[in-house]
């Protein structure tokens, strides 16, 4: 028995080093490559499984142990929304988030019956799990992009976690149309529903009166180690709590996360946690390419291309359709719905489930797994495919524009010569600063042209770009625009790679400057503050309130909202210190 039990520990241990080694070379090639690294590990997964050269013979045993990179990410997503956030984003959650997965739905069940000829119960079992995208790869993008904090990103993550809590009552419907004998261990389907609600108070009672005081308790042991054994103790508990009652793990690490969303720990707890869910996503991933059945893809390659395309086709009809209708414009409409495209990963649950229930073949389960995958796979791609519409919709009237390139060397660059960077600009020639302007907009360049300016053509946050316009050597780099300005995690390698330019930003709002808090600037201004402050201590003056007054309502103001935005930035919640804020029956504070 011993010997069993090493000899598989061995074999793990040998799987896991063939996964990692081909993760690590395939990832390298994609980032190169442009492709991302959600392809690399695909086509990793698929060239050492089963289907492949076979040197991992069992992805199932991986994918399970793989899938807690799932419940990792849906915790960190959890870190960043303070529990009032959350409650704003009810109306995209359960508006935009049941419509989607409805409408796709049925939808796709329509096209699954009437295509290939399925039973209504067996085209639903199918139809519906394909309307579920892919949380795993969604919101990584989402969050190392910045664009989580949006209200794109918003948008994007209110669907997914509905998706997320959409699994129970799929399954119930699963278990409602089964052909198979009843399993008398499993709960019916309303005993499922009341042990989510049941759950979800349990876990947030126990975030209030548990989980924030051992975080305290630890963070005056002031140990890292404990940090780490304590977020992933928190993680686990939660998860292993949602499973013993036949719910999804993922929701209670959320959950979890979310308690902990207002601690003053958040921070390092996401800091520590974060290496584990990159690896065990990797690997997750890797797992999902292990499981593709190549040989069906090579029995019926044009069925698996075509149904794939289908699928993507209905869901960004659907999901652009929807996105317009709650007030987004075309082109964020068509990339949330390229970016929400593809199968998700809980469809291979559900395909399972399906095929326990004798809804569905083997072989159909295999076969729209790996549909579900290859749809994956074309996310990059959409995405590339939707840069790319951006960059053509902003270079039509661009042709003849000359770019940066010729410029020549200058002290300063300022990216945006809008209201905003004309001031900016101005005031450094004033005192003969050389000066490099860039703008994307043609309509702009033509303008100031007409006042005598030379502004280059491009987009002035691409690395590329401003290494062509001489960033290498200037002194300053200010970036004065509001439509595509850059968020902390596009400015890090900005700063790295101009170490010696000061960089200045103009925030556009208060969740971009909270955004930029994260990294070191010269200086970050929001664009309409001073202006607004100096016109309220003016219209003071209107009400016959005295000079020396209507600067200690300025001073008070600044104080306040200076305490709000150092708040709101560790929170995450936009709501924070709302108290401060001056209102009808508020009053100013006294001087001592």
């Amino acid at each position: 028995m011993e010997a069993e039990t090493t000899a598989a520990a061995s074999l793990m241990l040998r799987d896991v080093v063939v996964m990692l080694g081909a993760a690590l070379l395939f990832v390298m090639l994609f980032r190169r490559l442009g492709l991302g690294a959600v392809l690399g590990y695909l086509v990793a997964g698929a060239l050492v499984g089963p289907d492949g050269l076979g040197l991992v013979k069992a992805p199932e045993e991986m994918l399970h142990v793989a899938d807690f990179g799932i419940v990792l990410l849906l915790f960190l997503v959890g870190l960043e929304l303070h529990p009032e956030r959350l409650l704003r984003l009810k109306s995209d959650i359960f508006g935009l988030g049941l419509l989607q997965v409805a409408l796709s739905g049925v939808a796709i069940t329509v096209l699954i019956h009437f295509a290939v000829g399925f039973s209504w119960p067996a085209s639903l079992a199918i139809g519906l799990p394909l309307a579920l995208s892919s949380t795993a790869q969604v919101l990584p993008s989402l969050r190392a992009s910045g664009d989580i904090n949006t209200k794109p990103g918003e948008r994007a993550f209110s669907i997914l976690l509905f998706q997320d809590l959409s699994i129970v009552p799929l399954i119930t419907i699963i278990a409602a149309l089964s052909r198979a004998p009843a399993d008398p261990t499993a709960p019916p389907g309303w005993q499922l529903a009341l042990y989510t609600v049941a759950a979800i108070i349990g876990l947030v009672l126990a975030g209030r009166f548990l989980i924030n005081p051992l975080f305290r308790l630890v963070g005056r042991i002031s140990e890292r180690e404990l940090f780490i054994v304590a977020g992933l103790f928190v993680v686990l508990a939660s998860a292993g709590i949602m499973e013993a009652l036949h719910l999804s793990t993922a929701l209670g690490a959320f959950i979890a996360g979310v308690m902990l969303a207002d601690s003053p720990y958040r921070h390092e707890l996401e800091a520590d946690i974060d290496p584990f869910r990159s690896i065990l996503l990797g690997l997750f991933f890797v797992a999902i390419g292990m499981m593709l059945d190549l040989d069906t893809i090579k029995d019926r390659p044009m069925f698996v291309i075509g149904m794939a395309a289908a699928l993507i086709v209905v869901k960004v009809f659907i999901l652009s359709g929807l996105a317009r209708l709650f007030g987004m414009n075309g082109r964020k409409a068509l990339k949330l719905g390229l970016l929400l495209s593809q199968g998700g990963e809980f469809g291979f649950v559900l395909f399972a489930a399906a095929q326990n229930a004798l809804l569905i073949e083997p072989e159909a389960a295999s076969l729209f797994g790996a549909i579900v995958t290859l749809s994956m796979a074309t996310t990059p791609f959409l995405m590339m495919l939707n840069d790319w519409l951006d960059r053509r919709s902003s270079r039509r009237d661009a042709d003849g524009l000359e770019g940066p390139e010729s410029s020549g060397a200058a002290k300063a660059i300022v990216v945006g010569y809008g209201r905003f960077g004309q001031t900016v600009a101005q005031m450094l020639m004033a005192k003969e600063i050389s000066v490099t302007l860039i703008d994307s907009k043609p309509s702009q360049i033509e303008i100031s042209g007409s006042f005598g300016s030379k502004v280059y053509y491009g987009d002035g946050t691409r690395m590329d770009l401003l290494r062509l316009a001489g960033a290498a050597e200037a002194q300053a780099i200010l970036f004065c625009i509001d439509e595509g300005a850059p968020t902390a995690r596009k400015l890090e390698p900005i700063l790295e790679a101009f170490p010696q330019a000061a960089v200045f930003v103009r925030a556009f709002d208060r969740l971009h400057l909270m955004d930029l808090q994260a990294v070191d600037l010269a200086g970050r201004f929001r664009e309409v503050f001073e202006s607004a402050v100096c016109m309220g201590r003016e219209a003071l003056g209107a009400f016959g309130i005295d000079a020396d007054e209507a600067a200690r309502v300025e001073e008070d103001y600044r104080r306040r909202d200076i305490e709000r935005l150092e708040r709101q930035s560790q929170s995450g919640d936009l709501h924070a210190l709302q108290e401060r804020m001056f209102g009808p029956n508020s009053q100013m504070s006294r001087p001592d």
